[in-house]
């Protein structure tokens, strides 16, 4: 692949992963100040270590290991601080917030795919509301039906959508 894009895929990846870093260092430093330097220095390295992702794979579990490992190396370096996890504590914190992260990823992209699959009114009905944040009122009107009408439509819809993604996530189709 082109140097200039994988460069892109990596800062995409990289940017999309923020929330997610930055919400595992703080379940296991519980600071605000600390999980900004800890995520700044996570993004310094994997910026570093660029070169060696491989973009085939999935990016977050290879950010979160580099995250985990700077979350380690900054409480070694403050072990004089009592507030902090001992190390022991924390590695056993950062593997389950890992394994929550990485479980919420492949939910979302369960979702995107169960999404795609809609269609007509119901992939219509999920746009208006959802992504155009449009009132029950507005979507009711333009349908001709009733705003009752359209919730149970919507709670069937998310009913759906919700069978859909964990089919997905279990395997299946």
């Amino acid at each position: 692949m082109e140097n200039n894009a994988s460069t892109e895929i990596f800062v995409q990846r990289l940017t999309e992963s923020q929330n997610r870093i930055s919400r595992y260092v703080f379940s296991l430093l519980a600071d605000h100040v600390r999980t900004s330097d800890v995520v700044q220095e996570t993004n310094l390295v994997l910026w570093r270590k660029m070169s060696e992702y491989d973009s085939e794979r999935p990016f977050l579990p290879w950010a979160m290991g580099i995250a985990r490992m700077q979350v380690m190396a900054h409480i070694r370096d403050a072990t004089r601080d009592r507030l902090l996890l001992n190390s022991e504590a924390a590695e056993l914190l950062a593997e389950s917030a890992e394994k929550m992260a990485i479980d919420s990823s492949e939910e979302e992209a369960a979702l995107r795919l169960c999404l795609h699959s809609l269609e007509g009114t119901a992939r219509q009905m999920i746009e208006h509301r959802y992504f155009k944040a449009r009132p029950l009122s507005e979507l009711a009107d333009s349908l001709g039906r009733t705003t009752s009408a359209i919730k149970t439509s919507l709670v069937r819809i998310r009913r759906q959508l919700q069978e859909c993604v964990n089919r997905r996530v279990a395997g299946e189709r």
